[in-house]
């Protein structure tokens, strides 16, 4: 294959080059990385053909650590790379976690080899990584595979992480970016954010920065698990102020969400973690998600409902499933 080769199926124009992946759509468009910051979809390059608004953060779906509840200070100097994991700060917050497998992805991973599978009405790419460092007392080796298809004339596309474990843990989770971050000055980029475990926050509570911990956190346990899980902003132009559309993320069973961040620290964090239960050596969790543009909250609502309850992402060239 060479380094520009155009692939055209269906509605869908690809082009891949030894950076990237670029996927070209009639409702939609998106960038996925090979090397450099990867996993999930580029920041600024997932773009609504309806509105012409691309999403205003660093990526969609941007993958971390392997972590679990607890503190690595008793062997904080035998660490390596960037398993350090500092809290009681306004960073981190107060909770207690530590990495039990890293690196983290998408600043160190460097170079992933994602590959497209054709579709007569999707296009869909597939990649996974290995994780190289670990813990004291813990092995390297877990695999993430992520999934991200999109569907033909659909303003969203639908993903799903997969972990396989090769350590045992009390409750492991894969920490991720849903629906990703928020780049702003003084909240230039969007007007609101929408948590359906919380409701509508107005842009200028996140001014100023604070801890995870401070306000809006969510973590399973404390209160009723949400029907749905959704996590949105309301972009809006920074030059003019004119209102956009809702970009949210979507986690198709709210169960397997452990904890999710919504915190100012120089941008909007939207970190999201998924897991949390206990593990053996050869197991398996996952998680699916659904990120798109739409104009309402109520429109939000209906697609989740067409989807819900899955978990995991299955596809193949002669199609695409979401399973439990």
């Amino acid at each position: 294959m060479s380094l520009a080769l155009l692939l055209f199926f269906a509605a869908f124009r690809v082009s891949e080059t030894v950076d990237e992946i670029r996927i070209q759509g009639t409702a939609v468009e998106a960038v996925v990385r090979k090397q450099g910051y990867v996993s999930g979809v580029a920041g600024g390059s997932f773009l609504d053909r309806k509105t012409g608004f691309r999403d205003a953060g660093f990526g969609l779906d941007i993958v971390d650590w392997l972590m679990e509840p607890g503190s690595d200070e008793a062997y904080r100097d035998r660490l390596t790379g960037d398993l350090r994991y500092d809290f009681n700060n306004a960073f981190h917050g107060r909770i207690a976690k530590r990495s039990i497998e890293g690196p983290q992805i998408c600043t160190q991973a460097r170079k992933l080899d994602p590959r497209v599978i054709r579709g007569k009405d999707f296009a869909a790419v597939k990649m996974d990584y290995r994780y190289r460092i670990a813990a004291p007392g813990r092995k390297t080796g877990s695999l993430w595979e992520q999934t991200i298809v999109f569907p033909e004339g659909e303003r969203y596309f639908i993903s799903s992480d997969r972990v396989t474990t090769v350590n045992e843990s009390p409750a492991l989770f894969l920490r991720i970016d849903m629906p990703g971050h928020i780049k702003h000055k003084e909240a230039d980029t969007f007007s609101e954010i929408f948590l359906s475990y919380f409701g509508r926050i107005p842009a200028k509570e996140f001014l100023d920065d604070f801890a995870p911990d401070e306000k809006f956190l969510y973590r399973r346990g404390e209160g009723k698990t949400p029907r749905r899980f959704i996590r949105a902003y309301r972009l809006r132009d920074p030059k003019t102020g004119v209102a956009g559309p809702w970009l949210a993320g979507m986690t198709l069973d709210p169960s397997v969400v452990s904890e999710a961040w919504c915190h100012q620290r120089g941008y909007v964090c939207m970190i999201q973690e998924f897991g949390g239960r206990p593990v053996q050596t050869g197991d398996h969790f996952s998680a699916a998600f659904l990120v798109g543009y739409f104009d309402s909250i109520r429109e939000m609502e209906r697609v989740y409902d067409r989807y819900a309850g899955h978990n995991g992402l299955e596809v193949t060239a002669q199609g695409w499933r979401l399973v439990k």
